[in-house]
């Protein structure tokens, strides 16, 4: 999934901030994943907002010395929220999502006062690990992956009397529960909204069909069904 363009020039500053020879457009767009003319834009954009980045295309861009980022102001119910959210987000066995949770935490507290960055990386708040079972059959970023592009899925399932199936599913959320998490999806053998815990998905594949852009409105009916 791309990159939202907020995002991108933070990670284009902090790109420069650590090197002190001229990148060109053509290194960070390899590292961001983007085009030149992206890098060309968003460079622009970071411009206009007085970032002090100097440099040319076909030359390189740089960083001025002693640019830093305004720091981040949170109050401390803030602070522990994002502690908290990261810490839950370790529960769900899923290892890009706990890395990400771990980069956000990073990232906040580089940005934070120093007078708070203790409060969030040792904030007194406990959270369990959780009894999650580990899916074992199932690809979750492919997953999350295939909701955002619309891809069809294949998998095969077991449910709670060990009854296997093998279906094709339009993949269209992701539910998470205290200790469970759900695929949520229309199922094109029942022709209707089913949940698969992913821990009893057997296997997965991700399909090069797409099934159709309604707009929003699966995900809207989706929602509007009674959640347990």
């Amino acid at each position: 999934m791309a990159m939202r363009r907020g995002d991108r020039l933070f990670e284009i500053i902090q790109l420069l901030r650590a090197t002190d020879r001229p990148m060109t457009a053509a290194a960070l767009g390899q590292q961001l994943e983007v085009t030149v003319r992206t890098v060309y834009r968003d460079i622009s954009a970071l411009q206009a907002r007085r970032v002090p980045i100097e440099g040319a295309a076909g030359i390189g861009y740089i960083l001025r010395p002693g640019f830093d980022l305004p720091p981040l102001m949170f109050t401390l119910e803030e602070i522990d929220a994002i502690a908290v959210g990261a810490r839950m987000v370790r529960r769900l066995r899923d290892d890009r999502l706990r890395a990400a949770a771990d980069s956000v935490l990073g990232k906040v507290a580089v940005a934070l006062p120093e007078a708070l960055r203790d409060r969030l990386v040792a904030a007194p708040l406990y959270v369990s690990d959780g009894s999650a079972a580990t899916a074992a059959g199932i690809d979750l970023t492919a997953a999350r992956r295939a909701i955002g592009e619309r891809r069809k899925m294949r998998i095969a399932y077991a449910d709670g009397q060990n009854q296997r199936s093998e279906r094709t599913v339009w993949p269209i959320a992701m539910a998470y529960y205290v200790d469970v998490t759900l695929l949520a999806a229309w199922c094109e053998m029942r022709r209707d909204y089913r949940h698969f815990r992913v821990d009893r998905i057997r296997a997965a594949t991700v399909l090069e069909e797409r099934y159709p852009d309604d707009g929003g409105r699966m995900m809207a009916a989706w929602l509007a069904l009674p959640k347990e």
